[in-house]
C-alpha cells in the first residue's frame, strides 16, 4: 500500500480523534493531536501532486497552532523577545530578493508598461481602500483594524510570483509588479496608512519611512549588488534562499500569533472571515480590472494574484517597527497562510486550463522561475 496513502488515513483518524476530544469534554489535552495531525497532514501531501503545493501552508498550521496552545515558548527566550528575531529576517529576505533580481527582470516595464502600469495602480487602488472599508464594517479594536489597512497598504511579495508561474500566469509581468510595488513601498505605504489608518492609530510619517528603507530598500539594494559582484558565482543562493524566506515567514507568524494569541482567541472566527474577504475579492476585482482594461487572460491571471497576494512578512515588520505586534500585527499573520491557501487553490485551478493566446505579438519574457 502507498505509504502516503497510509498516512492520509492516520490525518483522518487524528482529526476525528480531535474533534471526538472536543465533544466529550477533553480540550485541554487537544493541543498535540492537532499538531500531529497537521505535521503528518504535511508529510502525506507530499505523496500527492495535486496537494503537493499546501505542504509549507499546512506546516505554517502546525506552527501556529504550537505557538496558539504553548505561547509561552514563542514569546521569549532567556531575556530576548522573539519579537526582535522580524525585523532581521524580513531584510534577509528581502536580500534573497535582491540577489535573484536582474535588470531582464524590468524589461516588461519597457517593453509592456501598460500591464505594470494597471497592475500597481489596481494593488494601490483595490487592496488599501478595500482593507479600509472593512476595518470600518468590522468594528474591530482600533489597532487590530489599523492592521487590515496596513496588510492592504502592502506591496505585493514573491508569494505572487511563485502563484503566476503555477498558474501559467505572465511571469515577468508578476516579478516586474513586485518589484516596482516593494520599490515604491516606502512612500506609498506610510502614505496610505496615514490616509486611511490616522483615524485608528497615530502614524508617525517619516518615521515608517525610513523604518520600510532598512526592511527592503538597503537589503534590496545590497542583494543586487551583491549578485553584480559575484554574478554566476552564487547560483547556490537561488536554491537556498527560498528554504530561508519560507523558515523566516514560518518563524515571523508564529512569533506574531503568540505574541497576539490573547486577541485572537476574543475575535480569531471573524478575523478570518475578514481577511478572507479581503483577499478574494483581490483576486476578483483585480482580475476584472485586467479584463475591463482589455488585457489577456495570462496578463489578468497575473494580476488577480499581484492584487489579491500581499507581503505580509513586511507587513509584520512595519507593525512591529510600530510596537503593536500583538495587535496591529494580527491581520498580516492571518493574511499570510490564508493567501497561500487561497493562492495555491486558484494557481492549480488555473494551471489545468490554458490561457487563451494574446492577439498581438509582443513577446514576453519566458522562463524565469523565481
Amino acid at each position: 500500500m502507498n505509504v502516503y496513502k497510509v498516512l492520509l488515513g492516520i490525518s483522518t483518524f487524528l482529526l476525528c480523534l480531535f474533534f471526538g476530544m472536543i465533544i466529550f469534554g477533553y480540550t485541554s489535552i487537544t493541543g498535540p493531536v492537532l499538531i500531529l495531525f497537521f505535521l503528518n497532514t504535511a508529510l502525506a501531501f507530499r505523496g500527492f501532486p495535486s496537494l503537493k503545493g499546501f505542504t509549507f501552508t499546512t506546516i505554517i498550521f502546525a506552527a501556529v497552532t504550537t505557538s496558539m496552545y504553548y505561547p509561552q515558548y514563542f514569546i521569549a527566550v532567556g531575556d530576548f523577545k522573539l519579537t526582535n528575531l522580524i525585523t532581521p529576517l524580513i531584510q534577509i529576505i528581502m536580500f534573497g530578493m535582491g540577489t535573484s533580481m536582474k535588470a531582464k527582470d524590468f524589461a516588461a516595464v519597457i517593453k509592456t508598461p501598460k500591464g505594470v502600469v494597471i497592475g500597481v495602480l489596481a494593488q494601490l487602488g483595490i487592496m488599501p481602500f478595500m482593507g479600509y472599508i472593512l476595518a470600518v464594517v468590522s468594528d474591530f479594536p482600533t489597532e487590530i483594524a489599523a492592521g487590515i489597512i496596513l496588510i492592504g497598504s502592502s506591496p505585493s511579495g514573491m508569494a505572487s510570483n511563485v502563484m503566476a508561474y503555477l498558474a501559467k500566469a505572465n511571469l515577468a509581468l508578476s516579478i516586474s509588479i513586485t518589484a516596482i510595488a516593494t520599490l515604491m513601498a516606502p512612500l506609498l505605504t506610510p502614505l496610505l496608512m496615514k490616509l486611511l489608518a490616522g483615524e485608528f492609530v497615530e502614524i508617525d510619517l517619516l518615521g515608517m519611512m525610513w523604518n520600510i528603507v532598512k526592511m527592503i530598500i538597503i537589503p534590496i539594494g545590497a542583494g543586487l549588488l551583491f549578485n553584480k559582484i559575484f554574478k554566476d558565482k552564487t547560483r547556490w543562493l537561488d536554491k537556498v534562499m527560498p528554504i530561508i524566506s519560507m523558515l523566516g515567514i514560518a518563524l515571523i507568524i508564529v512569533v506574531i500569533t503568540a505574541a497576539g494569541r490573547d486577541s485572537l482567541m476574543d475575535i480569531g472566527a471573524l478575523l478570518i472571515l475578514v481577511v478572507l474577504i479581503h483577499n478574494l475579492f483581490g483576486y476578483l476585482l483585480g482580475y476584472w480590472v485586467a479584463r475591463v482594461c482589455k488585457m489577456s487572460e495570462r496578463d489578468a491571471r497575473t494580476i488577480a494574484l499581484e492584487v489579491g497576494m500581499q507581503n505580509g512578512g513586511l507587513a509584520s515588520g512595519i507593525a512591529n517597527s510600530l510596537g503593536k505586534i500583538a495587535t496591529i500585527g494580527l491581520a498580516p499573520a492571518v493574511f499570510g497562510p490564508l493567501m497561500n491557501i487561497t493562492g495555491s487553490i486558484l494557481a492549480s485551478y488555473w494551471h489545468k486550463k490554458n490561457p487563451e493566446e494574446p492577439k498581438s505579438n509582443t513577446k514576453e519574457i519566458e522562463n524565469d522561475i523565481p
